[in-house]
């Protein structure tokens, strides 16, 4: 996916976890000020492309809200497995047996 393109559509964006979002919301605001920032200086070549990128960024604004109010439904964090450790109580009674 990326900022400012006609890839980023709300269905891919469904599919992303929230700090994934903020984390692209961050950049796509970061690109927006370089790309102002290169108006400003006469360097800009794709004007559309500021245009592009306000877009994006208000699809991502749309998406977090419409989680936040329930609309949309917040996609699952991938399980994180963790290695079987044994309890204190486990290790006592298989040293009893021992």
């Amino acid at each position: 996916m990326s900022i400012g393109s006609k890839n980023l559509t709300p269905a891919d964006l469904d599919s992303i976890e929230d700090s994934v979002l903020v984390e692209e919301l961050k950049k796509a605001k970061e690109e927006l000020f370089n790309l102002r920032f290169q108006s400003a200086t006469g360097q800009l070549e794709s004007h559309g492309r500021i245009k592009a990128v306000k877009r994006d960024i208000a699809r991502i604004y749309t998406v977090i809200r419409e989680r936040e109010l329930g609309i949309r439904a917040v996609v699952a964090a991938a399980p994180v497995k963790k290695a079987a450790s044994k309890s204190k109580a486990t290790e006592v009674v298989e040293t009893e047996e021992a």
